[in-house]
């Protein structure tokens, strides 16, 4: 798995809607580091998204519509995937990493 910085070359247009993740902001930033995008969109939606590449496609890790990043930061537990393929083995090997982490 890849996770791309903020100047590195990626497109995540198009992915929508996959799955969820229960966890929250410190369990992702253990797992994958500091999120790519850490600042809030334009239209304040989300506040925190990571653009990861896992098996040859793109995934998104994000926070949606809190349209608090303190809340995201300190209270969310659940964020979304986004893809343009099915989620499930990228969710499944992202939460055994944050699993590993709590041991």
């Amino acid at each position: 798995m890849k996770v791309f910085k903020i100047d590195e070359d990626f497109d995540a247009t198009g992915t929508s809607l996959s799955g969820y993740i229960q966890a929250n902001y410190k369990q992702l930033v253990e797992v994958l580091g500091e999120p790519t995008w850490d600042e809030a969109s334009g239209d304040d939606k989300v506040q925190v998204e990571w653009v990861c590449e896992f098996d040859e496609d793109i995934f998104t890790i994000y926070d949606w519509k809190t349209y608090d990043r303190e809340y995201t930061i300190n209270e969310l537990n659940k964020f979304n995937i986004g893809s343009k393929v099915i989620a499930d083995d990228f969710i499944e090997m992202l939460e055994a990493k944050i699993k590993e982490t709590l041991n």
